[in-house]
């Protein structure tokens, strides 16, 4: 948690010296008052103490998260809202708007990039590691129904034809993907090989 006690004319100038010292936003900080600013007395001669505040702030690996998309984003030229959420440890960053293809890539590719920078930014400021899952309107979800749609559809060939079925290179949390959808299949084992980035999944028949 961070703490700033500041002191000035009003409660509100006190506040705002706080917020700046943190730099954070208002809406963010919780504000304690420590001393009412005295009232003047006759003729000025009275009321010369000053209010005196502790304007604290507890730092939110979510906030800190979409607050350095944001930044990405704009260095980008990217119109870019984030919705933060948690999962029990996992800290979910969705990234909505218009036209943000660039910010997922091929095979998300680039958004991969992006949840890896975001995930090292926020340990930085911590001094903690966290997990970050960092989505552009739900791509992540719709990749995963794809690859198990897609592993299904292979395994039925498997069987047809009995020939092994190497898939494009795909990172750990895909390939993963992959396997646990086929985990249950009596018929067919999967397993990977080759080295990252190129390192591919294989869906052959078991051996006898």
């Amino acid at each position: 948690m961070k703490i700033a006690e500041k002191t000035g004319k009003t409660v509100e100038e006190a506040i705002n010296a706080g917020i700046m010292e943190l730099a954070v936003d208002r809406d963010r900080v919780k504000v304690e008052v420590l001393e009412e600013p005295a009232k003047k007395g006759f003729f000025g001669l009275f009321g010369t103490r000053l209010a005196r505040v502790r304007v604290s702030y507890e730092d939110n690996p979510g906030m800190l998260a979409a607050d350095f998309i944001k930044k990405v984003c704009q260095a980008i030229k990217v119109n870019a809202d984030t919705q933060v959420s948690k999962d029990g440890e996992h800290w979910h960053i969705d990234i909505t708007g218009p036209e943000l293809g660039i910010l997922i890539g091929r095979r998300g590719d680039t958004l991969d990039a992006l949840q890896y920078l975001t995930n090292l930014a926020v340990a930085k400021q911590l001094s903690e590691r966290v997990r970050i899952i960092v989505d552009v309107e739900g791509y992540r979800l719709r990749r995963e129904e794809t690859l198990v749609r897609l592993a299904k559809r292979l395994s039925e060939k498997v069987k047809r034809t009995g020939t092994r079925i190497v898939l494009e290179p795909m990172n750990p949390h895909e390939r993963r993907i992959i396997h646990t959808s086929l985990q249950e299949e009596a018929r067919i084992s999967t397993f990977s090989e080759g080295d990252d980035p190129n390192r591919r999944v294989v869906i052959s028949l078991k051996r006898s």
